[in-house]
C-alpha cells in the first residue's frame, strides 16, 4: 500500500497520512498466522501482526510498550520488532519463560539494542516493579472463567492429542479462576487502575476483550469493562476485530436464536 504523505508534526506516531486513515475504520478482518511451536503451550495466543497494528499506530519508534498479561509475549515481540522499548508481566512462571526466551530470541536479531524486561509477577503489583513511564498498553485479560466451561476445557486435539494448556492455571490469584462474574470484573478492574497509574499523561491503552454466554446468559464484558475502566480512563472508541476463519456451529437451530460471536471489541482509553 502506497503511504501517502509524510504528517508534519505528527505527535502520535511515525505513520503516512494513508497509513492513519486506514487504521481509523472501526472493524477490520484479522486471520491469525500459524502459530509457531513454542507458543502453542498458551491456550490463548495474541496475534504479533495483530498487535503491531496497533503499536505501530499508537506510538513512536524508541517508546515504551506494556502488556501486564503478557502471557508469551506476542505483544512485547511485535514492540521489539517494531523498534519499541517492551515491557510485560506474566503471572504465570511457564509462560515467563517462554516470552522471556522469545524477546531474548527477538532483541539479539534486532540491528538496534532496544530495552525489554518481563517479570514474573501479579498484574496487580504494576506499580511496584520500577518500569519508566508507559507510551502505550495493550492487553487482552481472561475473558472470564470461560476456557474452564464445556466447549473450551474439552479441546480434544490440545488436551489429549497434544498435551497442551487448555486453561491458564490453578493459582488463586488468576483473575480466570474467578468464577463469579461481579468478582471477576471488579479484579480485573482494579488491574486496569494500577496500569493507569503508570501510563504517562496522554498515553493509550487498548484491551482486547470480548462478550461472553455461559449458561444461556449473556454477560456484556466489554462492554461492562468499558464502562468500569472509564471511569478512570476516558474510552475514546473501539475497533471491531472479526474473524472470518472459524467454523460455524448450529447453536439453537430451529428453536431459537443463538449467535457465532466471531468478533472481539478492541477498546482505546486514552489517559488525560
Amino acid at each position: 500500500m502506497e503511504r501517502g504523505r509524510e504528517l508534519n508534526n505528527n505527535k502520535l506516531n511515525d505513520l503516512y497520512s494513508r497509513e492513519w486513515i486506514k487504521f481509523q475504520k472501526s472493524w477490520f478482518v484479522h486471520r491469525p498466522a500459524r502459530r509457531e511451536s513454542d507458543v502453542l503451550l498458551h491456550p490463548a495466543k495474541f496475534p504479533e501482526d495483530l498487535a503491531s497494528e496497533f503499536i505501530c499506530f499508537f506510538t513512536k519508534r524508541g517508546q515504551a510498550v506494556l502488556d501486564p498479561m503478557a502471557g508469551t509475549g506476542s505483544a512485547l515481540v511485535a514492540a521489539l520488532q517494531e523498534g519499541r522499548q517492551a515491557y510485560g508481566i506474566e503471572l504465570q512462571a511457564r509462560y515467563a519463560d517462554v516470552a522471556r526466551e522469545r524477546l531474548q530470541r527477538t532483541a539479539e536479531g534486532l540491528e538496534e539494542p532496544a530495552a525489554w524486561r518481563l517479570e514474573h509477577a501479579d498484574a496487580a503489583d504494576v506499580a511496584t516493579l520500577g518500569f519508566p513511564p508507559i507510551d502505550y498498553c495493550i492487553t487482552s485479560p481472561p475473558y472470564w472463567d470461560m476456557l474452564r466451561r464445556k466447549g473450551f476445557e474439552t479441546q480434544k486435539q490440545r488436551r489429549e492429542g497434544e498435551g497442551l494448556d487448555v486453561y491458564y492455571s490453578e493459582d488463586e490469584a488468576d483473575v480466570g479462576n474467578i468464577d463469579d462474574y461481579v468478582e471477576f470484573l471488579g479484579a480485573l478492574t482494579a488491574i486496569y487502575r494500577e496500569v493507569a497509574g503508570v501510563l504517562r499523561e496522554g498515553a493509550y491503552m487498548t484491551v482486547i476483550v470480548k462478550n461472553v454466554k455461559k449458561g444461556g446468559t449473556i454477560y456484556p464484558l466489554a462492554w461492562d469493562l468499558a464502562a468500569r475502566v472509564g471511569e478512570f480512563l476516558t474510552l475514546k472508541d473501539e475497533k471491531i476485530w472479526c474473524q472470518d476463519d472459524l467454523r460455524l456451529a448450529p447453536y439453537g437451530m430451529g428453536n431459537c436464536w443463538v449467535s457465532n460471536t466471531m468478533h472481539h471489541y478492541c477498546l482505546n482509553f486514552r489517559k488525560q
